[in-house]
């Protein structure tokens, strides 16, 4: 049924929840091609300009070790997968998280996205967008959403 199964994470142990589900349908399917997938969002315009104010040249070294953790991420990632028997890739882009998930899923053929959502509501989901809802809104192939409800840490 799935052949090559995307899963995109952002660094958070909320959307490492997806993996339990991710691995159960990747051994039960018997799936041969799993894509960790990460994207390196562009650095924000506030960070950038507190850079240049304070007029040292740390732009380029954090440009650097952004890129340079997300692929240690994901093979850290890649690494725990192994362990379990499940061989993957680590795959990690450059860009805005939902556009990049979204090309990379149509031109490599991917079968299904399995991601998390972090559960924002309200005014944080209306400021900051969804990258959830955007891939599932816009994507060619199935989404399982994943609510991470078991790793959330509310005081009530």
């Amino acid at each position: 049924m799935y052949r090559r199964i995307l899963i995109p994470l952002d660094g958070s142990e909320l959307a490492e929840c997806t993996l339990e589900h991710a691995k159960a349908i990747i051994k039960g399917c018997n799936v041969p091609d799993v894509i960790v997938f990460r994207a390196i969002e562009p650095l924000s315009a506030l960070s950038i300009s507190a850079m240049a104010e304070a007029g040292d040249d740390s732009l380029g070294r954090a440009v650097e070790q952004n890129e340079q953790e997300a692929k240690e991420y994901v093979s850290k990632v890649r690494s725990l997968l192994k362990i379990e028997g499940i061989p993957s890739q680590a795959v990690t882009v450059k860009g805005g998280a939902a556009e990049e998930i979204l090309g990379y899923a149509e031109r490599n053929n991917v079968d299904l996205i399995v991601m998390s959502t972090h559960g924002r509501s309200g005014l944080s989901r209306f400021l900051f967008g969804s990258v959830a809802e955007k891939v599932s809104r816009h994507s060619r192939v199935p989404v399982l959403l994943v609510s991470p409800e078991g790793c959330r840490n509310f005081a009530i």
